[in-house]
C-alpha cells in the first residue's frame, strides 16, 4: 500500500488523485512511496494530510447544506465533519514522531545536584 492509497482509506471521500497528491506533498510525503505503518512519523503525516483534506471540504459552504432526496435525508454533514476534524486534531497532537520516540526515556531525575 502506498501513501496515496492510505490517505484515500483514511478520508473515505472520493477526490481526484491530483488533489490528494498535493495534500501529501504539503505534509512531506511522496504519494507513491510505500506506506510504513511502523513509522510514527509516516502515520502522523497521513493524519495531517487527512486533516488538510477535511478542512478544505469544510471551507466549501455548498457541502455543508442539509439535503433531502425523495424520502432520504442527509443532514448534519457539517456537524459530523467538524467532529471528525476535532478528532483528527486531538489524535495528531497526541502522536509522536519517530525522533521523539527514540529520544524518550522511561525515567527522570527527581533530584539534581
Amino acid at each position: 500500500m502506498n501513501n496515496l492509497q492510505r490517505l484515500q482509506m483514511e478520508v473515505s471521500i472520493q477526490l481526484e488523485q491530483d488533489k490528494l497528491t498535493v495534500y501529501l506533498h504539503e505534509n512531506g510525503l511522496q504519494p507513491f512511496d510505500e506506506y510504513n505503518p511502523q513509522s510514527a512519523t509516516n502515520k502522523k503525516q497521513i493524519y495531517q494530510s487527512a486533516l488538510s483534506v477535511l478542512e478544505s471540504i469544510a471551507n466549501n459552504p455548498q457541502n455543508l447544506k442539509n439535503y433531502k432526496l425523495d424520502d432520504m435525508t442527509i443532514s448534519d454533514f457539517a456537524d459530523n465533519l467538524m467532529s471528525r476534524i476535532d478528532q483528527l486534531e486531538r489524535k495528531i497532537r497526541s502522536l509522536k514522531t519517530d525522533e521523539q520516540l527514540q529520544n524518550e526515556s522511561n525515567f527522570f531525575m527527581l533530584f539534581a545536584e
